[in-house]
């Protein structure tokens, strides 16, 4: 069993890139043998990554393989707690954003290229996420930079090739920066691998030489702070949106934005160590750019009309509450930072079906144009209401559990300026969230735009199902996790299991 289960990083990364190498040699008109390749592969896959949880979450078990790089530095898969948390929503969310791909983009040319390139990016993540070391992290972060790009610019129009220029300027930039920072830390102390608690190699370098150590810290954070969308490296994201509804969701939800909040989470949890960084005086300067990008983030959402940059401002401010968690030094918010990577995504990809949905129909892209809508499309109505109300924290939804933790971690650092930002930035996202909703139930249905996109209206459901069906899907998964939050493998019960190994 133990032999079987060092295999599984491999199996499930194969699990992810061999549909794409399929999918890319397929012709375009195999739209069904792709979609049947798509779904089994993505559903094959979260049903090994739930089979591991038993083995990682009870029996402590850490899968590992290695595979020799160059010599003295190898390429290191390991399945930890963390990184199954951070797979199985990946896993979770790929099947879902692939069922409403499949239908969102029927009847559009390159698909094959577009899935191909989909189903690499996801990869990518899982590669991320398994990533025992800081190099094979590094040379996943950047496989995801630019397999991304083709999905970002996937209309080909010229708003979309700027935007997809503009996303590979930064992401590259950061994956620049960070190179630098493995680079030197590599040839300071060797090889480093992630380590509950921090490597002890990165102790000791702290120990002897702080402002080396410090300096490196913050070429990691940088480069991570890019797709992580910390003021002031955001910018990429919401010029970004021009991108279909599925790859908006995989941006926010899956994999880039995650991709990079992920990486903060090793950095200061499994490379430094919260004891280390907090010695070195790291953190209160992330704390502080984080917060900053929590309230920047809320306002810019407030001022746009077009929803789609509403909410990608609102992902601006929503992931740096993982930073902002990281950085208490509390048991507590570290836990309301970590569940968060899950509560955000489930929130946020929820929104952008509704948005795709809306947009698909009805032809609605602004948040002025959304009155009475609930009367024309209830149940995408009541999915968006579910991820706003989430997004604001509003109980019994996930986002409630995640400030909650946030609020309390605060509270016990002591942190009372903490706790402004986070109640001012509640009042923020009830500001730009309740409108919406506001608009949507309680106002009279107003004329909307004509066009081609009425021919996506279906003849009995508000929308065709399998646009409809990921959307209430991820909808009830908001709140189920906040409603079940202390149920056994729940989202929070593994995050208070990492909490508390990091401070151990």
């Amino acid at each position: 069993m133990t032999t079987l289960l060092t295999l599984v990083p491999l199996v499930l990364l194969i699990v992810s890139a061999v549909p794409a190498l399929i999918i890319f040699m397929m012709p375009e008109h195999a739209s069904r043998a792709r979609i049947t390749l798509n779904v089994s592969a993505a559903a094959v896959k979260l049903v090994l990554m739930a089979a591991l949880v038993p083995f990682i979450l009870d029996a402590d078990i850490a899968p590992e393989l290695r595979f020799e790089f160059v010599p003295g530095i190898d390429l290191v898969l390991r399945v930890d707690s963390l990184s199954l948390l951070f797979t199985l929503l990946s896993a979770l969310l790929w099947l879902v954003t692939t069922i409403y791909a499949v239908s969102y983009l029927h009847g559009q040319p390159n698909r094959r290229r577009f899935f191909g390139f989909f189903a690499l990016c996801v990869t990518a993540t899982v590669g991320i996420g398994f990533a025992g070391n800081l190099l094979t992290f590094l040379l996943f972060y950047e496989m995801l930079t630019l397999v991304t790009y083709p999905l970002v610019a996937h209309y080909g129009t010229r708003a979309a090739l700027k935007a997809a220029r503009g996303y590979l300027f930064y992401a590259l930039s950061g994956g620049l920066v960070m190179l630098v920072g493995v680079v030197w830390l590599t040839v300071l102390i060797g090889p480093v691998e992630f380590s509950v608690g921090g490597a002890q190699a990165v102790a000791e370098l702290a120990a002897e030489r702080p402002g080396t150590a410090a300096a490196i810290f913050g070429l990691l954070v940088a480069g991570l702070g890019v797709k992580a969308a910390l003021f002031p490296l955001h910018g990429w994201l919401p010029r970004a949106m021009v991108a279909p509804a599925p790859v908006s969701a995989l941006l926010h939800a899956v994999a880039v934005v995650k991709a990079g909040a992920f990486g903060l989470i090793r950095v200061i949890d499994d490379l430094y160590g919260v004891e280390v960084a907090s010695e070195l005086g790291v953190l209160t300067p992330l704390l502080i750019v984080a917060a900053v990008t929590v309230l920047y983030g809320s306002v810019r959402a407030l001022l746009q009309d077009d929803l789609k940059k509403r909410l990608a401002y609102s992902t601006v401010s929503q992931v740096s509450y993982i930073a902002l968690g990281l950085t208490l030094l509390s048991v507590t918010a570290t836990t309301g930072g970590l569940v968060h990577l899950i509560h955000q995504g489930l929130s946020k990809i929820t929104l952008f079906f509704c948005a795709g949905l809306i947009a698909e129909v009805w032809g609605i892209k602004k948040v002025s144009q959304l009155d009475g809508l609930g009367r024309r499309m209830p149940l995408t109505a009541a999915a968006f209401t579910v991820g706003a109300l989430s997004m604001i924290g509003v109980p019994p939804t996930a986002g409630f559990i995640t400030k909650w933790h946030l609020g309390v971690g605060a509270v016990e650092a002591e942190s009372s300026w903490v706790v402004a930002v986070l109640i001012t930035s509640a009042l923020l996202n009830a500001a730009y969230f309740l409108p919406p909703v506001v608009r949507i139930w309680f106002r009279e249905p107003t004329p909307v735009p004509d066009g081609p996109v009425q021919e996506r209206r279906h003849p009995v459901l508000e929308a065709p199902p399998w646009l409809l069906t990921p959307a209430l899907a991820t909808a009830g998964f908001v709140l189920l996790v906040g409603l079940f939050a202390g149920v056994p493998y729940s989202p929070l019960e593994v995050a208070e299991y990492l909490a508390d190994r990091v401070y151990q």
